[in-house]
């Protein structure tokens, strides 16, 4: 117990400062769609075939444009996408509300790079994986050395002082409440991080080589991308195929002989994208092939929940107040965790002064 004591203050000193800023961010994001406070982010969604047709033109047609990320129910704008960190809001009637050069100019943006690449990128998800597999360490370990203490405790929202012993003891009766919340968040955030803990995670709803290879997307090739595509004929085969789901991404190619993809959310699925999509020829627009995200292997389909329920996409306001209290609770953990293990360490114990034992004869 005092080795798993060990490793658990340890693991908190070092990782727990990441732990809460990523915390802090999540919970940030929870509201973006509230706080951006853009004309047109509150409009109500219309998701007709010839407005969204007549608007994916108008706005595909300008120059440099790489695709779009349709507006939804929550977010009233359609949000374009140029080269690397360039970008516009735009209305569902096509006019540009803002843009942007750079994602420092759009908080929104930044934030979200740092609470999944830490603005590093690549590296970034790595540190962000390995903190998640500690920070379910942390949990597990916690919920362990809390029991031999359970008999002293007492909930409380902030330390009753900022002294050690009442910090730790914050800290560990605080931390048994939240842990179901944050063994959510944690599992959830480092499925989208780590393919391999992802595998393990979803294997009791199936074969994880099924799902590997249902979440991965067929390559097709097809011809250069045709000077003027028809976005409404491809737009109205994709209505055709899933009458009922709402349109999320257009994407252009990426290089030459790669499709044009588009991403669409049937009213099953609770990832807020969507999975399933339709590629198309970029030379002639034909359909190269379709993937129904319900049709999916029931343990992609347990993959793609991950995301919904760690952004808290479904559930409603209920659902984000509890992903909420789970994301302040980490932040509160994670600092004080840091706080006291590098700045409140205990002082070592003076040894007693020997005394003399000289004896006179």
């Amino acid at each position: 117990m005092k080795l798993l004591d060990t490793l658990h203050r340890w693991t908190g000193g070092l990782i727990g400062l990441v732990l809460a800023l990523l915390g802090l961010s999540g919970t940030i994001l929870l509201y973006e769609h509230l706080w951006i406070g853009l004309p047109g982010t509150g409009d109500p969604l219309r998701g007709d075939l010839a407005t969204v047709a007549a608007t994916t033109e108008k706005l595909m047609a300008m120059p440099g444009t790489q695709g779009i990320i349709y507006a939804d129910e929550r977010f009233g704008l359609h949000q374009m996408r140029f080269e690397e960190g360039v970008g516009a809001y735009a209305s569902q009637s096509g006019e540009v509300v803002t843009r942007w050069a750079s994602q420092w100019e759009r908080p929104e943006l930044w934030i979200f790079d740092f609470h999944h690449h830490l603005f590093a990128g690549d590296s970034g998800e790595w540190v962000i994986g390995i903190a998640g597999l500690c920070g379910l360490f942390f949990v597990i370990s916690g919920v362990i050395l809390w029991w031999r203490t359970r008999k002293t405790f007492q909930l409380r929202l902030w330390p009753k002082r900022m002294s050690r012993p009442s910090i730790v003891m914050h800290h560990r009766d605080l931390g048994i409440v939240v842990a179901p919340l944050l063994l959510i968040s944690i599992v959830t955030g480092t499925m989208m991080i780590f393919r391999p803990f992802a595998m393990v995670m979803i294997a009791p709803f199936g074969s994880p080589a099924e799902a590997a290879k249902a979440i991965e997307p067929p390559k097709y090739r097809g011809g250069p991308l045709a000077e003027k595509p028809d976005y409404t004929a491809m737009l109205t085969e994709a209505r055709r195929r899933f009458p009922d789901a709402e349109f999320r991404i257009l994407s252009l190619p990426r290089k030459p002989g790669d499709p044009i993809m588009l991403r669409m959310r049937q009213q099953a699925e609770w990832l807020p994208n969507g999975r399933s999509t339709l590629w198309f020829d970029a030379a002639t627009g034909e359909v190269l092939g379709a993937r129904d995200a319900l049709a999916m292997a029931p343990g992609a389909q347990a993959f793609n929940m991950a995301f919904p329920i760690h952004a808290s996409k479904v559930g409603g306001w209920s659902w984000r107040i509890v992903m909420t209290i789970s994301g302040l609770s980490m932040a509160m953990l994670g600092s004080f965790a840091v706080w006291t293990f590098w700045f409140r360490r205990p002082k070592p114990a003076r040894r007693p002064a020997k005394k003399a034992a000289l004896a006179s004869t």
